[in-house]
């Protein structure tokens, strides 16, 4: 997360400097520090919503499959539960060992699943934050700031000089643009 935020930094700096010098009008007093909500960002904006509900779809996907998985499971070991009675020993055994193989081979290829689904969902935050540094570039050159904080490492501040709100509706209609 340091590295994010040293990135959001050094590109803030690359931002500024190509920002046009026709400034509006600040959006609070002059601060050199503003805080915000990364988390309440990426939970409130459109596109932080889509990631949500991308990754909360597949999420339900792959249960899904597990559920299907261990349904199946569950049938094929009473089946085979059921016929021990009629096979030989060494027979059961090599049919109960197959079995036991097929299912903790299923069960270790959906756990990779699943973490490669918490990888797909920490790159796309990622992503999505990277796309907000342009945003509190344009933030902050429109306020004269000189270093936005995570509002979680703030003791204690005035809510003026919360931008939360503000780089919601710039990343929103980053996506959605203003109608005239």
């Amino acid at each position: 997360m340091r590295r994010l935020w040293l990135s959001v930094a050094l590109a803030l700096g690359m931002v500024g400097s190509g920002l046009a010098q026709d400034v509006s009008p600040p959006l609070a007093p002059a601060t050199p520090i503003l805080t915000l909500d990364k988390e309440r960002i990426f939970r409130d904006t459109i596109a932080g919503q889509q990631v949500e509900a991308d990754i909360t779809a597949e999420n339900e996907a792959l249960a899904a499959q597990n559920r299907n998985i261990d349904a199946a499971l569950e049938t094929e070991e009473r089946d085979l539960t059921k016929r021990r009675p009629l096979l030989a020993a060494e027979e059961f055994q090599a049919l109960a060992e197959a079995f036991n193989t097929k299912a903790v081979g299923l069960r270790d290829a959906q756990v990779s699943k699943a973490r490669a689904l918490q990888r797909k969902r920490d790159e796309k935050r990622q992503e999505f934050f990277q796309s907000l540094v342009p945003v509190l570039g344009e933030i902050m050159q429109d306020t004269g700031a000189f270093v936005i904080l995570d509002d979680s490492a703030v003791l204690l501040s005035f809510d003026r000089i919360d931008i939360t709100d503000e780089a919601i509706r710039r990343m929103d209609a980053r996506i959605i643009p203003a109608t005239p």
